[in-house]
């Protein structure tokens, strides 16, 4: 985990600009403290803010080839570095190095674009090749690290995080009312679309690249579904062959000159990942959690009892709700984005609690759900698409009442609102966004609350569109499950899970999170899986589970999914509610942002005051945090936004004229 930034002058050269790419640097320290780096000159400036997990002591970035042609600036890591190496230096390449960074050096000079076929890793990375006069820059398979990009004034703008590009104070700052459309119906924007207008992100398994001051990007990489699936082969060996796949991953991603620690949440997920550990240490491994005072949402049991299970040293974070209250705008620093939920926040303090522990890597069970198919958005998809067949069958949608047999209503109005709730849309079945209609109209419920001027300036955009852009050839003939685990993947994993719950909660408190699940040949092979060895009647990851029968307790197997989630509403209207909460939703604030009608905000939060979390609706609590979190982002990145003091002392800086020195 590191944090990158620079920039590559696009027609002529000027002289470098030193104080604007320390100041990109300086905002990023977050995400590395361990060291600073930079390169100049008159083309293109590189720098990077290290946290130094692989070759400690020889392994500062920016990072060159032999001749100080070719430049790097990286974050992430390639893990299977150790197995490249070799060959590149059978095929002639010298290094000087230990670092997995240096391998993406040698590998793009032998293989230019195509060497990101060849890496296994979670990267964001910028080559500069000085003799070429161009610049690539990558992201990883999955959309694990993040990459952002500009440009003003013919020069191209790139960083970890967008605060990074603003630091350059000629670049405009404004919401992009279209990306706020696209995350009240996806919970994120669709690359290159961000929150703010201008600003692009790279999308996952992309790269960009310059030459001759064009700008081009391309796909290098997508996971496909096949049309058919081997039915033949017996369970057993599906099983077999993704336990091998899964220790594997968790053996790459073990690699580091630090130690490593692992989330525990007590499921599936996460108890799977931890119990992979045990197989490559002989000492207790470290484990981290959270625990919530309110026990709708506390999972410390689990946590506990698997910790006991499987011997580990565990941490556990106490979360209530005012932790959530108080933290909740430096969150929103961090995700750059308006959010509607507070889960991102817990995780943040988690991640804190491992820095304090003296970590910087933990393994998580991020991704599970999406490749095996966890949760209930993918059953509820099969069921309706089962009904469709027969829109007028009674008995057909009380298959929903099995996913939420707990549902707080008489068992009368419950029947009534399952069947009207999951019934809007169901004979679209064509649509290729149908297996997520359900959780689409309970987010959309924000916008109701927009301005009218706001309303009229997003007029007909397609913010339903937003993800069915370059969808695969054969997407239309897959089944209905890979349908909606690639979307999902696409939209929330990439955009939401592994950036507001992951990436950047994570980078905060200058700690790398790493997602076995996500190693792309475990990906691929779950893609080749049967759906019904996914989802076996309505029990989701069925193939998953008995790939870890013998690693697991019966009863963490079997247990019903908990979804991770945090308090909501309550935690802003608890006794002795930080001022902000206050602030952001008055009148005064509302009209000065111009987003978000005030006489409706006041309703609601009028509503969240009187009524407790129990008695209100999921549309409520997402409407009144994505408008908190949009007017706490309005505040941060429109309002009071300050650029950071230059870096007094850059630990490693080589000029135009390749002389290293200290910038002080």
């Amino acid at each position: 985990m590191c944090g990158i930034a620079g920039y590559y002058q696009l027609v002529e050269k000027k002289p470098p600009d030193c104080n604007l790419l320390t100041q990109m640097v300086a905002i990023l320290r977050h995400r590395g403290p361990d060291e600073f780096g930079a390169y100049f000159d008159d083309r293109c400036a590189l720098g990077q803010a290290r946290l130094s997990i692989i070759d400690l002591s020889s392994g500062s970035q920016p990072l060159c080839n032999e001749n100080s042609t070719i430049w790097v600036t990286f974050n992430g890591e390639i893990f299977n570095y150790k197995e490249l190496r070799p060959m590149l230096e059978q095929l002639g390449h010298r290094f000087r190095t230990q670092s997995d960074t240096e391998v993406i050096i040698h590998a793009y000079e032998q293989f230019g674009k195509d060497c990101l076929k060849r890496f296994n890793g979670q990267f964001a990375f910028a080559i500069y090749d000085k003799s070429k006069q161009t610049i690539f820059m990558a992201l990883d398979q999955m959309g694990i690290r993040p990459l952002f990009y500009t440009v003003c004034e013919d020069r191209l703008y790139f960083a970890s995080e967008i605060k990074s590009i603003f630091c350059d104070k000629k670049i405009p700052r404004r919401i992009d009312l279209l990306g706020l459309d696209e995350i009240f119906t996806w919970w994120t924007t669709a690359p290159p679309r961000t929150a703010f207008e201008g600003i692009n992100e790279l999308e996952a398994g992309s790269y960009l690249e310059v030459k001759k001051g064009k700008i081009q990007t391309g796909r290098y990489w997508t996971v496909e579904f096949p049309e058919s699936y081997d039915y033949t082969r017996k369970s057993e060996s599906w099983a077999e062959e993704l336990h091998a796949l899964l220790i594997d991953a968790v053996r790459f991603q073990l690699r580091a000159d630090v130690p490593v620690g692992a989330y525990l949440s007590g499921g599936l997920d996460s108890s799977a990942i931890t119990a992979l550990i045990r197989y490559f240490t002989d000492t207790p491994v470290e484990t981290f959690s959270i625990a919530f005072h309110d026990k709708a949402y506390d999972e410390s049991g689990y946590q506990n009892q698997m910790a006991q299970y499987l011997g580990t040293n565990h941490h556990q974070i106490q979360c209530g709700y005012h932790d959530i209250a108080d933290n909740f705008p430096k969150v929103i620093w961090h995700t750059e984005r308006s959010i509607v939920r507070t889960a991102p926040t817990p995780l943040y303090l988690l991640s804190r609690l491992v820095r304090q522990s003296n970590f910087k890597v933990v393994l998580t069970g991020e991704g599970s759900d999406e490749i095996f198919g966890g949760y209930d958005l993918f059953k509820e998809a099969l069921i309706r698409k089962f009904w469709s067949r027969n829109p007028d069958s009674t008995w057909r949608p009380s298959l929903l009442k099995r996913l939420y047999p707990t549902l707080p209503l008489t068992p009368g109005r419950a029947k009534f609102y399952l069947e009207t709730f999951y019934k809007t849309g169901l004979s679209n079945t064509d649509l290729y966004y149908y297996s997520h209609i359900p959780r689409i109209s309970t987010t959309t419920r924000v916008k109701g609350y927009f301005t009218e001027e706001v309303q009229n300036r997003i007029g007909s955009y397609d913010s339903l569109g937003a993800f069915g852009r370059n969808l695969p050839s054969g997407f239309s003939h897959w089944h209905i499950l890979a349908r909606a685990q690639f979307l999902e993947a696409r939209s929330l994993l990439a955009g939401y899970l592994l950036s507001s719950q992951g990436d950047r909660v994570c980078a905060a408190n200058s700690v790398e999170g790493r997602y076995p699940f996500l190693d792309h040949r475990v990906v691929e092979f779950a893609a080749t899986i049967p759906p019904g060895l996914k989802i076996l009647g309505l029990k989701e990851k069925f193939i998953l589970k008995k790939a870890m029968t013998k690693e697991l307790p019966r009863n963490i197997l079997d247990r019903v999914k908990q979804p991770y989630m945090a308090p909501d509403s309550n935690c802003f209207f608890a006794p002795n509610s930080p001022e902000y909460i206050q602030e952001r939703l008055s009148e005064e604030n509302l009209i000065q942002t111009g987003i978000f009608n005030p006489a409706m905000v006041t309703k609601l939060r009028e509503k969240c005051t009187k009524l407790s979390h129990a008695h209100l609706s999921f549309k409520d609590n997402m409407s009144l945090i994505g408008i908190l979190s949009t007017q706490i982002l309005h505040q941060q990145y429109i309002d009071e936004f300050r650029v950071p003091k230059p870096l007094e002392r850059i630990s490693f800086c080589v000029w135009h004229d390749f002389s290293s020195r200290s910038l002080k």
